[in-house]
């Protein structure tokens, strides 16, 4: 069964986009463009570092971007290159970013709350934009319609 454009809607999956997406990339020290880049690569199950810079281009200019999801755990190597018949590496997200993702999915879908523990990065209020967002979560959870 295929989903429609109406579908979405009344499922109001994007209604909350912002917010989850805002929550993730202050929890995880990621930017936007590197979270939105890690889903694309998620959909993609397999890459090479080509396709990783094909599905860059629409982003922000980030020259070490690679090497620092490489390093914190966001990308993992699939298949090492062996120099006769794998002439490049291939990658894939590593269990970090899909635990991630399918959280934020959870989430969007209304099946689990965004965290309001103490322990919470984003849920504190040491600025006008931190309850600005703790109003919105509080928001967002009071929502039956989600």
């Amino acid at each position: 069964m295929r989903i429609t454009p109406g579908d979405l809607r009344d499922m109001n999956l994007f209604k909350y986009y912002r917010l989850v997406r805002k929550w993730a990339c202050k929890t995880y020290d990621l930017t936007d463009a590197d979270l939105e880049l890690l889903v694309y690569l998620d959909c993609k199950v397999h890459f090479t570092r080509n396709d990783f810079i094909d599905g860059a281009y629409t982003y922000s200019w980030d020259k070490a971007r690679w090497e620092r999801l490489r390093k914190e755990g966001w990308i993992d190597i699939w298949r090492a290159r062996n120099r006769t018949t794998m002439k490049y590496n291939v990658y894939h997200t590593s269990q970090k970013c899909k635990r991630l993702i399918t959280r934020m999915y959870s989430i969007l879908l209304g099946e689990e709350d965004l965290p309001t523990s103490a322990r919470s990065k984003f849920y504190k209020n040491k600025t006008y934009t931190d309850k600005v967002f703790n109003k919105a979560i509080d928001d967002m959870i009071k929502d039956n319609e989600r």
